[in-house]
C-alpha cells in the first residue's frame, strides 16, 4: 500500500475541478436521491442530491445539505416557500434520467417532463413523488441551519409518510436497497450499484462479532 500525503498548501495549489473531484469523492459512497418539490405557482421540480442524511428515528427526521444560496436554487426555494418535499431513492433502471435531472433547467420548466420521469401523488401529500422510485419519503420542512464556515445550509425535514417496495423491506424493518438495484454515488457523476455483503448483530464490548 502506497499512501500519498497532501496538506493545505497542496489543496490551494490544485486546479479547481481537480480539487472539487477530490473532495467530493474523498468521503466515499453516499446515497443517491431525487428530491421532488413544487413551486408556489405550481411548477414541479426535481433535483438530484447525494447529501441526504439520517437525523433521527423517533420522531423520524432527515437532513439535506444545500450549497450557499447565492444563486437560484429551485429545490431549496420551493421547500422554503411551500414547506414540503419528497425524497426518492434512485434505482438502476432510472439512473440516466436521474443524472439528467442535475442539469440547470429554468424555474418554469419541470424536470419531470424534461427527463422523462413520472409524477406520483399521494392523497395525503401536496408535492410529487417519482413514480419510478421504489423507496419514497414524504417530508415536511422543520428547520434551517446555516453552516457558518462556508454558508452551506442544512435543512431538516420530518418524514410524514413512506412508500417502500415490499421486496426491499425486511421483517425487522430494515430497508435493503440492494434488493431493488439501489444506486450509490461517489463524486458528482460516478455511480455504483449497492450490494449486500454482511449484516451483523448489535456490537457489545467483550462479545464476538456475529452475523445476522
Amino acid at each position: 500500500m502506497a499512501l500519498k500525503k497532501f496538506n493545505a498548501g497542496d489543496f490551494e495549489s490544485w486546479e479547481r475541478f481537480y480539487r472539487a473531484n477530490f473532495f467530493n469523492s474523498a468521503g466515499g459512497f453516499k446515497s443517491l436521491n431525487l428530491i421532488g418539490t413544487r413551486s408556489s405557482t405550481g411548477i414541479t421540480n426535481l433535483g438530484l442530491f447525494f447529501s441526504v442524511i439520517h437525523v433521527g428515528a423517533n420522531p423520524p427526521f432527515l437532513g439535506v445539505l444545500f450549497r450557499p444560496h447565492t444563486v437560484a436554487r429551485h429545490t431549496l426555494e420551493n421547500i422554503l416557500d411551500t414547506g414540503f418535499f419528497t425524497v426518492n431513492a434512485v434505482q438502476l433502471d432510472m439512473l440516466p434520467q436521474a443524472h439528467q435531472a442535475s442539469a440547470k433547467y429554468d424555474k418554469d420548466e419541470s424536470e419531470f417532463t424534461a427527463v422523462g420521469l413520472r409524477e406520483f401523488y399521494s392523497s395525503d401529500f401536496p408535492v410529487p413523488y417519482v413514480e419510478e422510485s421504489r423507496i419514497k419519503l414524504g417530508c415536511r420542512f422543520v428547520e434551517k441551519h446555516e453552516i457558518k464556515a462556508n454558508a452551506t445550509l442544512l435543512l431538516v425535514g420530518k418524514i410524514e409518510e413512506c412508500w417502500v417496495d415490499s421486496e426491499a423491506l425486511l421483517e425487522d424493518g430494515f430497508i435493503d436497497h440492494s434488493k431493488v438495484n439501489g444506486i450509490t454515488v461517489n463524486g458528482l457523476d460516478t455511480y455504483y450499484t449497492a450490494m449486500l455483503e454482511k449484516r451483523y448483530k448489535y456490537a457489545r464490548p467483550g462479545q464476538n462479532v456475529e452475523e445476522k
